[in-house]
């Protein structure tokens, strides 16, 4: 039986190892921290990662638990900019990070061995295969290196991967998260102001998530519950009330990688999600591209007649489509991130406009298909 190591138990790194265990792989999972969890907020589940968890038997992302009201863009005061119902796109399932990660994990089987408390501190390759040195949490003075041997080495250890020679950039802004057990009518949307934004959906489980951003420098400290109700308190309903009810937020300075990305492939080390592709949170689509990535692998590693050739497929596929992303979704948070009043006013205006186009665009084409 061939086998892998995957270093990084998160979401792209438990999906990629359920992924190869599919795929008939003996695999072992190397986590720094000393349990297996996630920690986060909400996070968006789009079409095409919700079909790559089916397919692998993961249960619970369900589309029909997602509905709610249109989502819209609003302007702090409250005015629509652009009326959801314009965009004429499937919204993606929303739900807890930590929730998402345990449907993940239990779809693991025996083939399957999860090591916590371990740091990975090299990783070398010859042509019989990859050997990684980690540091047991409990290691005297941590000089008691464990060794791991297999074929393949999956790097899903995130944006700081030490698989990984560039380094990640920031972005200009911080996020703020949070969860508020509170009802509300809208079912969600996104408010754009002057160098800030704040948005909001329903996860699954009925509870409100919410995030928002602030420009400020890197590693700036502050209380974050503070410093997001100063931001945001006096914006439209129900902002305030989504932060009253939220006991505790999560600050993070935002980062991605620059492109044109690194390979994802070197040798018999592949890099899936963050480690291979970071991008900012403005597409939504982090989390969902580390689950295609793991879904494309499989699906090469079953199809292709060797390795290499399975390995360099992938590459091949997953890196374009991840540039692509990271491209824009950097720009979207350009865009939203506008703190000059004059050009804050010309970009309201033309996605008002850009809005109204997609709501024709669509009108048309539904009438042209119900003459078919």
């Amino acid at each position: 039986m061939r086998t892998a190591i995957v270093v990084g138990a998160g979401i792209g790194g438990v999906t990629a190892a359920v992924a190869l265990e599919r795929c008939g792989w003996q695999v072992t999972v190397l986590e720094r921290a000393p349990e297996l969890g996630e920690v986060g907020a909400g996070i968006s589940v789009w079409p095409g990662a919700a079909g790559v968890l089916a397919e692998f038997g993961v249960d619970g992302v369900r589309k029909d638990a997602a509905a709610g009201a249109a989502v819209g863009m609003r302007r702090p005061d409250g005015r629509l900019v652009v009326e959801g119902l314009d965009l004429g796109v499937e919204m993606p399932v929303m739900i807890h990070r930590a929730r998402l990660h345990e449907l993940i994990v239990d779809a693991l089987g025996d083939a399957v061995t999860i090591r916590t408390g371990i740091t990975v501190a090299e990783v070398s390759q010859n042509v019989a295969g990859v050997t990684v040195r980690g540091i047991p949490r409990d290691a005297a003075g941590g000089s008691q290196y464990e060794e791991f041997t297999a074929d393949l080495v999956v790097a899903a250890d995130g944006i700081r991967s030490i698989m990984r020679a560039t380094q990640p950039r920031y972005s200009g802004y911080t996020a703020y998260r949070g969860i508020a057990d509170v009802e509300v009518t809208e079912g969600g949307g996104e408010t754009w102001g002057r160098g800030q934004r704040f948005g909001f959906a329903r996860l699954i489980d009925g509870r409100i998530y919410w995030y928002a951003t602030l420009n400020r420098p890197a590693g700036q400290p502050g209380d974050p519950r503070a410093d997001v109700i100063a931001a945001f308190s006096n914006w439209h309903d129900p902002i305030p009330l989504l932060l009253d009810k939220t006991e505790k937020v999560l600050q993070n300075d935002i980062y991605d990688l620059k492109t044109p990305l690194t390979p994802f492939v070197d040798g018999r080390i592949v890099l899936l999600g963050d480690a291979a592709h970071a991008m900012t949170p403005n597409l939504g689509r982090g989390a969902c591209s580390a689950i295609e990535d793991a879904g494309a692998l499989a699906r090469h590693l079953r199809e292709a007649p060797d390795l290499d050739t399975a390995l360099s497929r992938y590459d091949g596929e997953r890196r374009p489509v991840t540039t692509k992303l990271v491209k824009r979704s950097r720009a979207i948070g350009t865009l939203g991130q506008l703190d000059n009043a004059l050009l804050c006013a010309a970009r309201d205006g033309l996605l008002g406009l850009a809005g109204k186009a997609a709501s024709l665009r669509g009108k048309r084409r539904r009438v042209e298909q119900s003459r078919v």
